[in-house]
């Protein structure tokens, strides 16, 4: 198991420069799709700051198009992790923040919650999706379903628990099973992320070149323009072949760096997530 941290931590590096996450512009609805009517919005930013004013649980909505306008994330649950705790949403302290994660293109959203939350939580936030989220967004009704998905999560996971009230029923007897799975989901997460491109690399070499035939790829990245957080950067990624004089390029962007700040002044609270809540796709 120390062997694995060890990696773990020595992966950490490659992880940052392959991911990067949207900045924030305000603590509570952040409607970088556009799929939040103006009425809906007033009334998720009236409600969200009144739960985060009456009891000092802070959750924050999200919408994006998709998870690859950021970078190689491998799944919706580790970008939702990664962001969450980027930002440092809900008191550092209980650990009781929310993020409401929806992904228009890529047909997919997250109910992300902070290590506060018990294993209970998990299974009410995916009733809430289920029941409360997707139905709309099935019928394109978005905004519809944001709010009405955003006021139940509020009922049914961020009231109870700063009440002190008990976790929602769910199974019993899935802790352990659970508990695993997410390890493996972790541990898959960042082999997967951290030798994405080495991976990739090395399919290349076992792909005939295009003008002699043989195997014998090798590919080079250079960044030509480096990312800020005002603006997105690019590299250039050359292919070569050892045996001709085969030479290819072509460019990729870079996604602009996260400040990790509210423009308007704000932040979060510093809490964090171990990757627990729900996830849905329509």
């Amino acid at each position: 198991m120390m062997r694995i941290l060890a990696l773990l931590i020595f992966l950490l590096p490659v992880f940052a420069n392959a991911q990067t996450y949207p900045d924030y512009d305000n603590l509570y609805v952040n409607d970088l799709a556009g799929l939040i009517e103006d009425a809906d919005a007033d009334i998720l930013r009236d409600q969200l700051r009144a739960l985060s004013k009456d009891h000092g649980v802070e959750a924050t909505v999200l919408t994006i198009d998709s998870r690859r306008t950021y970078g190689d994330s491998p799944s919706i649950e580790s970008f939702a992790t990664g962001l969450f705790n980027t930002w440092g949403i809900g008191d550092a302290t209980r650990n009781d923040g929310i993020l409401i994660l929806i992904v228009r293109k890529d047909r997919e959203m997250r109910v992300e919650l902070g290590t506060g939350y018990g294993n209970e939580f998990d299974f009410a936030a995916g009733d809430v999706i289920d029941q409360n989220f997707l139905p709309s967004f099935r019928n394109d009704k978005y905004s519809q379903g944001i709010r009405l998905g955003t006021a139940e999560v509020i009922r049914r996971i961020a009231l109870p628990l700063a009440n002190g009230q008990e976790e929602p029923q769910g199974p019993k007897d899935k802790g352990w099973s659970f508990g695993m799975i997410g390890f493996f989901a972790i541990l898959a997460s960042f082999f997967g992320l951290a030798f994405r491109r080495r991976i990739g690399d090395f399919f290349a070499r076992m792909r005939n070149c295009p003008n002699c035939g043989r195997k014998g790829l090798h590919r080079h990245r250079e960044i030509l323009d480096s990312a800020t957080t005002a603006h997105a950067g690019s590299g250039k990624l050359t292919t070569t072949c050892d045996y001709c004089d085969y030479h290819s390029e072509k460019t990729y962007s870079i996604p602009r760096r996260s400040t990790s700040k509210s423009s308007s002044g704000g932040s979060f609270g510093g809490g964090s997530s171990s990757g627990g809540g729900a996830s849905g796709r329509w």
